[in-house]
């Protein structure tokens, strides 16, 4: 299969809400609105999309209706120092504080109005140990 796109779209009842959480924090902007499902793309990078999308609607198999379990959305960024200062100014919930991780990586995680665990991330060298781990053109720098 050779995919033109990919985005992930995270199911709640709190459509409008978790739109606005992306839209205010994240600087994503709609691209379709409907009370059932809201496609969001990143105002600063075309290519980053995400949606957000009513558990309970008719076009989801009745097998995997319901609202998002389980979901990490990871965020690369330059700076996560000044977006971890921008998301405890905005009172955001931070689960995780800002910390550097010996695998490579200096992340904080924060959640949306619907759960969702979103981990903002920047690559960082990691310790010798997790080095070996890496394949060669994988290792951060």
């Amino acid at each position: 299969m050779k995919s033109t796109s990919y985005y992930p779209v995270i199911m709640t009842d709190k459509v409008a809400e978790t739109a606005a959480f992306y839209c205010t924090h994240f600087r994503f902007q709609p691209l379709f609105e409907a009370d059932w499902y809201v496609h969001l793309q990143s105002s600063e990078n075309p290519g980053v999309n995400l949606a957000v999308m009513d558990g309970t609607h008719e076009t989801i198999p009745a097998a995997g209706r319901g609202r998002v379990s389980g979901l990490i959305l990871n965020f690369e960024v330059d700076d996560p120092d000044g977006e971890y200062e921008r998301a405890v100014a905005a009172g955001l919930p931070i689960l995780q504080e800002l910390r550097d991780e010996a695998f490579g990586q200096r992340h904080f995680i924060t959640a949306d109005p619907s759960g969702v665990l979103i981990d903002i991330i920047k690559p960082i060298p990691p310790s010798a140990e997790f080095a070996a781990q890496y394949a060669p053109e994988a290792t951060p720098e």
